[in-house]
């Protein structure tokens, strides 16, 4: 890991960092699209994917506008997280609620990548690089839109889904 002695070296770590974690999500993405059941579920991971692959080229401007390139670290967070959600895609069980499991996983990858950008927000507001803010808070509209849409999905799944095991 590079050495760290400034606020730009940060924020560059921090930008590679996103990089590797959303490049690995455009991996990852349509595997969840794919694991659904619920159409309006995998209409939203597919939406979500074409963002991700926009947020990788703005990723890649702000690497620019740093002089500093955006590849080179890997997320292991974001692995990590990734393969929290593959175990829910092998798993059995009726479809609402392995739904409501894969809303959990992309959930938990949305407020992952929340983190990341807000810390990534305020290093470039430290440095007074505006136009880095301005790339990063569109991202994280849309990770926090993201987000919002899985909850509103989950809402409708959680009226349909059984809770509780049945007797036998």
């Amino acid at each position: 890991m590079p050495d760290k002695h400034n606020i730009q070296d940060l924020l560059e770590d921090e930008i590679k960092d996103l990089y590797s974690a959303e490049k690995q999500l455009t991996k990852a993405i349509p595997k969840m699209a794919r694991g659904s059941n619920d159409a309006t579920l995998q209409t939203a991971f597919q939406q979500h994917l074409k963002e991700t692959e926009g947020q990788i080229k703005r990723l890649e401007k702000v690497a620019r506008l740093l002089d500093t390139k955006p590849s080179g670290k890997k997320c292991n967070g974001m692995e990590g997280v990734i393969a929290e959600g593959a175990e829910v895609l092998a798993e059995e069980g009726e479809e609402t609620v392995l739904d409501l499991g894969i809303i959990g996983a992309g959930s938990r990858v949305e407020h992952y990548e929340m983190a990341g950008y807000l810390t990534a927000i305020s290093l470039a507001e430290r440095m007074k690089a505006t136009e880095i803010v301005s790339l990063l808070k569109e991202t994280l509209a849309e990770e926090e839109a993201a987000e919002q849409k899985l909850r509103s999905i989950a809402r409708n799944l959680l009226r349909t889904a059984p809770a509780e095991a049945s007797a036998a």
